[in-house]
């Protein structure tokens, strides 16, 4: 017989969670407030984090959850595909970044009333409440991994059906919810049900009680990719770094710029000893905040580098080449851009126990792959892709500097990255046929 779902001790820390938000939200807005001084989209639209979003629709949508950027990305083949199949979407953020992302890339279908774009209510019940009153969701998808408990039971209490999304259980959270309390992993059970990235994936879910589950990838291998990158890159390239191999750093986080900066002037020395060419490098941090930051660093070394705010307009045509080892990618949306310029992609986060962030995007424009030792944020595809030959698995920032050393083995062709990619491709299809039956078992 199934364990009772909410247990008795779940319900206990269900009453102290809803008692600590109504304590605690004068803190919530004073930091909503704090960051709006920053970022006035963290103060903007206020009423919505309470559950006022205007009129009552008379069309039922289909939710989707994107807390901030990365899960917007993710969720937009999905998206795309919902639209095709002319659903109604209402798409939730907590984060400024993904409410953008939003605007930017779905500005048309927003306009023309296809799609809302609005905060993710605070977890009060009578805030989900009016949330579901205004929208009326047919069902719900969260991307990635988001436990919010008001939201769980909330749905549950409003019979719509709630379903992780794209989902993955990082190595680190299952551990940690497996010889801990539980709690987390018994929230989990109140979601409808998961579409999980991986069979791996699938058995971590259900070994904590998720059901019922469908594996259907990586809703990431299906993003597009803009055109006017990809034309941009080659001539940007050519004006750069002329003959010379390019690396380029991809969504470097706050404690690893050292590794990488010694990395690169360790790589430097190597091929000047050599008498080869010193690769050009593009350096993109991971958020904007530390654009100025970085800079200085970069400055601090006495590299050569160049800021593609001063260097190319708003077309990524070169306004005013000068000689330089970097370009530092301190602009935002245009990461396919610079992945397109390089010849090999080392993607950041691994050099922290924060994770790498996704190498898909790399892999998407055919190149190949370097991570730090940290994968546990991206085990799916990671793992597939290390085993495949297409990324490698650097466990120190020595191995990272071999790995960019003249002659350096790791070479894969853009054929064999192509068949990786395109074996895991198809996420999107397989999610849209998975949500029916998934409904269906869910109302039995």
């Amino acid at each position: 017989m199934a364990e009772r779902f909410p247990s008795f001790r779940l319900r206990l820390a269900l009453i102290a969670y809803r008692a600590l938000w109504w304590v605690g939200l004068p803190l919530v807005l004073l930091y909503l407030r704090r960051r709006g001084r920053k970022d006035a989209d963290y103060t903007s639209h206020l009423a919505e984090r309470f559950g006022s979003y205007g009129p009552t629709t008379c069309v039922p949508h289909v939710w989707v959850h994107a807390v901030s950027l990365g899960e917007m990305r993710s969720a937009m083949p999905l998206i795309r595909a919902l639209l095709d199949r002319s659903e109604r979407v209402v798409l939730t953020h907590f984060t400024p970044a993904g409410r953008r992302e939003a605007m930017k890339s779905l500005g048309d279908e927003i306009a023309a009333g296809l799609v809302r774009a609005v905060w993710v209510p605070f977890e009060l019940g009578f805030a989900w409440r009016l949330f579901f009153r205004t929208f009326r969701p047919r069902f719900g998808l969260v991307m990635e991994i988001e436990i919010w408990p008001e939201m769980i039971m909330e749905c549950r209490k409003a019979g719509v059906p709630l379903f992780m999304c794209n989902a993955q259980y990082p190595s680190k959270s299952y551990a940690r919810d497996t010889k801990g309390h539980g709690l987390r992993a018994e929230l989990m059970r109140g979601f409808a049900g998961a579409l999980v990235k991986s069979d791996l994936q699938r058995e971590r879910f259900a070994s904590v009680g998720v059901a019922p589950i469908a594996v259907t990838g990586e809703t990431r291998f299906d993003q597009p990719i803009p055109p006017a990158h990809l034309a941009a890159a080659a001539p940007a390239r050519a004006a750069l770094a002329g003959a010379r191999p390019v690396v380029a750093l991809a969504s470097v986080v706050e404690g690893e710029d050292d590794i990488y900066l010694d990395a690169i002037e360790a790589t430097f020395a190597a091929h000047d000893t050599a008498g080869l060419p010193r690769p050009f490098f593009v350096y993109v941090p991971r958020a904007p905040e530390r654009f100025g930051a970085v800079a200085d660093l970069i400055a601090a070394r006495g590299l050569s580098f160049l800021k593609r705010s001063e260097v190319l307009d708003a077309d990524l045509a070169l306004s005013h080449p000068a000689p330089a080892d970097i370009l530092l990618g301190d602009s935002l949306g245009e990461m396919y851009f610079y992945l397109s310029m390089a010849d090999r992609v080392i993607v950041g986060g691994g050099f922290t126990p924060h994770g790498a962030h996704n190498i898909i995007e790399p892999l998407a424009v055919k190149k190949p792959v370097i991570v730090g030792p940290d994968i546990h944020t991206i085990e799916y595809p990671a793992v597939e892709a290390i085993a495949a030959g297409v990324c490698l698995h650097v466990k120190s920032p020595a191995e990272l500097e071999a790995a960019l050393a003249p002659g350096a083995a790791f070479q894969p062709s853009e054929a064999e990255i192509a068949a990786f990619f395109a074996a895991h491709s198809g996420a999107t299809k397989r999610t849209l046929a998975a949500i029916p039956e998934l409904m269906r078992l869910t109302s039995r």
